[in-house]
């Protein structure tokens, strides 16, 4: 029906479009989910049965048993480093022979007996999309799966096979077909049977191949990470376990792309699986897993400081089918990581210590002063988060010109559109250190967050502006990652950007430039005079003593008239409230320094605290003679005080052990609706306890029942928090024994 210039058709009734379909476009839909996976006949005849049927075949060879050889302790969960999942069912990695044991109702002639081992993965698994696999036993017939009898004996066949190393990844179902004269017999469907087949960073052939052993046994072996916050002079460490072994957590994150509705056939691809993931972790725009809040209000869930670790929320979203609240960056990066490093892909989680949040692509974070050197607040829209965490995963780049593989910067914390939805990445590291940004993807995006630079403009009254002070040290001032096979940190800041001021940093901005990434080019005569806000450790609840200190390099007398500003602010760098505001003149003689020193009570930002507990203080100053505007920042991340965690027992597998978290409430304030939570990586499933009130000065004390599950290095990881106090964490390491 063609309705020209007339009126469009009545919308369906209630006003909802009408549904999409793949009528019409394609003969089928798009095969789009791992659950859904079609069963194949017991029997495909070759023709149409006679008059009485097909005759018995009885006579000939039958399947009888198919043991997958799924006990952790055989050959193919240690040789394929998939032992320590906790499952009921086989995984393995592709590119790598794994065996199967194949008894027949007979002993097995390989000249006269056919059969085939077949896997099919998805609805409708076709041969051609690579969803259905025949393997076949001999060398005269074989498929793009490699097939081999490893041992035959009688009845029993011990069958190899080595799936291609770009294979399709996620959860096959597994059947034995014999060829008989009238049709092709199979085992029945049967879900014990069903395997799992994951990427390989193992093997050289697959795009996620990591070489360095002791990097790969990190970044995808191991459950215990830390991931730093706080401020790049004070770092602070917060513990996790990512639990990508733990049970249900491979089915949880194969749901996640089938949510996501990845076509079955693109799941071999990392890069396409990894810029997928990046949207569906967050629910911004696709009722992805984790809701992101930094409101300080989380009645309707878990506050992100309150987590351990990323089983609970994998799991919840698995089971519930529904977005989990609350996440922050370090939350997205964490669970993240445990989605890369569960389907094998190598992954660690990165913090960048000042990170910009560039969002009209040029590289100026925008300070606005009003004519007498204060912080004009109402204008001042631009922020600098304290730290911003996201993840590195490690994959070959065909996509790219050759030496841009590698490290790749992948980020689920929703920041920016990309390509229309929240996501980030995967763009490669080299890309965003060398400025080659119109590389895919979202490398520009990135290379701001680490190469900004911090503008301060004079705002006149006109409305008119000037500038008067580049930081270009400040922003991406460090980039941290854990160190391989230790609890310590790395510094990668090198691995993103060159020395500061190097020839080849400033090659690389104009190289930004070219692709848009704009940099403030103001020529300023350098001061002669500077401000400095020395670093300070403060806990939470304690005075303190703040120390400004102008410095002169002049030969000539100095009067600097200074304004110094505290704000408690969110690690966003948004700020919350004002706490202090200081009004100093400072004489300096030539070649001079003075400080300035005021006692800050702990009453004047203990109301005002936010989640995270951050004192941003801004001190900026004129001088008189010079009339140059001079500026210093200082963040100080207040330090909460520790849970304490005992355990005892023998330590070994299997063996009842205890675990005590201890806490004193250090205050004289009561904490209302305390939650505590502990977890350890294969000893210790999560679990949390819930407390009505601890009264200033009381103490906690909360015992745990619970049996290792296997020998070997962990972490025990408890927090505690309230609406009062954030962030309250400890751990303890365990070495657990064989039985």
């Amino acid at each position: 029906l063609f309705w020209g210039n007339s009126a469009p058709p009545p919308a369906p009734p209630g006003g909802a479009p009408p549904k999409v379909t793949h009528h019409g476009r394609v003969a089928a839909p798009v095969a789009s989910s791992n659950e859904d996976t079609e069963e194949l006949p017991e029997f495909e005849p070759f023709g149409a049965p006679g008059p009485r049927g097909f005759p018995s075949l009885a006579e000939y060879l039958d399947i009888s048993k198919v043991d997958m050889m799924k006990n952790r302790a055989e050959i193919n969960h240690q040789q394929h480093h998939t032992d320590r999942f906790n499952t009921n069912f086989l995984i393995v990695r592709r590119g790598q022979e794994f065996q199967v044991k194949i008894t027949f109702n007979r002993p097995y002639d390989a000249d006269k007996d056919k059969f085939a081992v077949e896997f099919g993965i998805g609805p409708s698994p076709q041969f051609s999309k690579r969803t259905y696999m025949p393997v076949f036993p001999t060398p005269e017939r074989q498929s793009p799966w490699a097939g081999r009898v490893v041992v035959a004996a009688g009845p029993e066949v011990t069958m190899g096979i080595t799936p291609t190393a770009d294979a399709i990844v996620g959860r096959y179902r597994l059947y034995v077909a014999v060829v008989t004269p009238y049709g092709i017999r199979r085992t029945c469907t049967d879900v014990s049977r069903d395997l799992y087949i994951l990427y390989n960073p193992w093997v050289k052939e697959d795009v996620v191949f990591l070489e360095d052993e002791e990097e790969r046994d990190e970044c995808v072996l191991n459950e215990s990470g830390v991931i730093y916050h706080g401020t790049w002079d004070d770092i602070a460490e917060r513990n996790w376990n990512f639990g990508q072994f733990d049970f249900g957590v491979l089915d949880a994150c194969l749901y996640v792309m089938d949510r996501a509705g990845m076509p079955i056939v693109n799941r071999g691809d990392p890069v396409k699986m990894a810029r997928i993931a990046s949207a569906m972790l967050n629910s911004r725009d696709d009722d992805g897993v984790l809701v992101g809040s930094w409101s300080g209000d989380y009645s309707y869930g878990v506050a992100p400081t309150s987590w351990t670790g990323s089983t609970d929320i994998l799991l919840s979203y698995y089971r519930t089918r529904k977005p989990v609240g609350y996440a922050q960056c370090w939350v997205y990066a964490a669970v993240f990581n445990s989605f890369l490093r569960c389907l094998g892909i190598p992954a660690r989680v990165v913090t960048n210590f000042y990170s910009a949040h560039d969002n009209d692509g040029n590289l100026k974070t925008d300070i606005i002063l009003d004519e007498n050197g204060r912080i004009d607040r109402k204008n001042t829209r631009d922020s600098i988060w304290n730290y911003h965490c996201w993840n590195e995963c490690f994959m070959a780049r065909a996509d790219l010109p050759t030496g841009f593989g590698g490290w790749q910067a992948v980020d689920a914390t929703p920041q920016e559109t990309s390509d229309g939805m929240f996501r980030c990445g995967p763009a490669s590291v080299r890309a965003i250190k060398h400025g080659e940004l119109c590389f895919p993807f979202d490398a520009a995006f990135v290379f701001a967050e680490v190469n900004s630079d911090v503008v301060f403009h004079s705002r006149k009254r006109d409305g008119t502006m000037e500038v008067v002070k580049v930081k270009k040290d400040h922003v991406g001032r460090l980039i941290l990652t854990k160190a391989t096979g230790s609890y310590d940190s790395r510094d990668i800041t090198e691995l993103y950007k060159f020395p500061e001021g190097s020839v080849e940093e400033r090659t690389v901005l104009e190289k930004g430039e070219v692709y848009g990434c704009a940099r403030d080019q103001s020529t300023l005569p350098e001061a002669d005079v500077e401000l400095r806000l020395p670093a300070l450790e403060v806990a939470v609840g304690d005075d303190f003593e703040l120390c400004l200190e102008a410095v002169s390099r002049s030969g000539e007398s100095r009067t600097v008239d200074a304004y110094i500003t505290g704000s408690v602010v969110y690690y966003t760098g948004v700020t919350s409230a004002d706490f202090l505001f200081k009004t100093p003149t400072l004489e300096l003689e030539a070649n001079q320094s003075v400080k300035e020193l005021w006692q800050v009570p702990a009453r004047s930002y203990m109301k005002k605290l936010v989640e995270q507990a951050n004192l941003h203080f801004i001190a900026t100053g004129k001088v008189k003679e010079t009339g140059q505007i001079i500026t210093a920042m200082k963040v100080v991340a207040l330090h909460m005080p520790k849970l304490s965690i005992k355990v005892s027992g023998l330590n070994k597998v299997n063996e009842l052990m205890v675990a005590t978290v201890d806490f004193t409430n250090p205050f004289s304030l009561v904490l209302e609706h305390v939650y505590v939570r502990v977890e350890g990586a294969g000893v210790l499933s999560p679990v949390f306890k819930y407390y009505g009130l601890i009264p200033g000065g009381s103490r906690m004390t909360w015992t745990e029942e619970f049996t290792p599950r296997r020998a070997g290095p962990t972490r025990l990881i408890a927090t505690l928090d309230c609406a009062a106090l954030r962030q309250v964490s400890g751990q303890l390491e365990l070495d657990g024994q064989p039985r």
